[in-house]
């Protein structure tokens, strides 16, 4: 579920933080950038391990800042595939499950996927499987084991371009600003998502199975 990814950077540390000891200042810069933060290909930044390498620092003219290429290692969350996990319901809906581990959210259990004789209540807005007469409820905060299928990472970094309007005419950066807020808020595609499976024995509502 957590594993260590080797990174590289280039650190800027500004002169407020001198006073800091060198692995001190530098530590704090990285988790404020990679803390709580997707890497492409790598999984979700939980925090700085250690400091592998760094060079001699450098402070360029004019800026006061000083410089620094580190290596590091970083605490990362990147389940692998077929792994089994546990974590609560967050919400259902016709299309499936969405389950939360507390720090990350972005868990889904399709319908497909669901224990077979699964259905979904739309007046309790919950899924029910149906096993050997008895009527069992999915409900929110449920505690529920899953297995992951697959991973997909997107890459949701704003890009900027020059529009225009009907009749040629070029947005203002104000219009294009908006046009762009609009579409991310309209999407709201997570940068790292897992798709999970609990039609297996043993999968499912952790009451299901006395455990």
């Amino acid at each position: 579920m957590f594993l260590l990814a080797e990174l590289e950077d280039t650190v800027k540390i500004v002169p407020n933080d001198f006073r800091k000891s060198t692995n001190e200042a530098i530590t704090d810069v990285l988790n404020e950038k990679f803390a709580n933060k997707v890497v492409q290909d790598v999984g979700l930044c939980i925090s700085v391990r250690d400091i592998t390498h760094m060079s001699e620092a450098h402070i360029l003219y004019g800026d006061g800042c000083s410089y620094s290429k580190v290596s590091f290692r970083l605490l990362v969350f990147r389940p692998f595939i077929g792994e089994v996990l546990t974590g609560k319901i967050k919400s259902c809906s016709a299309r499936g499950v969405r389950v939360s581990m507390g720090f990350f959210d972005d868990i889904h259990i399709p319908a497909p996927a669901l224990q077979i004789g699964s259905e979904f209540d739309v007046a309790e807005q919950v899924w029910v499987w149906s096993y050997e007469g008895q009527k069992l409820y999915m409900d929110i905060e449920e505690t529920i084991r899953f297995r992951i299928l697959h991973e997909l990472f997107t890459d949701t970094t704003p890009t900027t371009h020059q529009g225009t309007v009907a009749g040629g005419s070029r947005q203002s950066v104000a219009e294009m600003a908006a046009s762009s807020d609009l579409a991310a808020n309209s999407t709201k595609i997570p940068p790292y998502a897992l798709t999970c499976t609990i039609q297996e024995d043993g999968l499912g509502l952790l009451s299901w199975w006395g455990s």
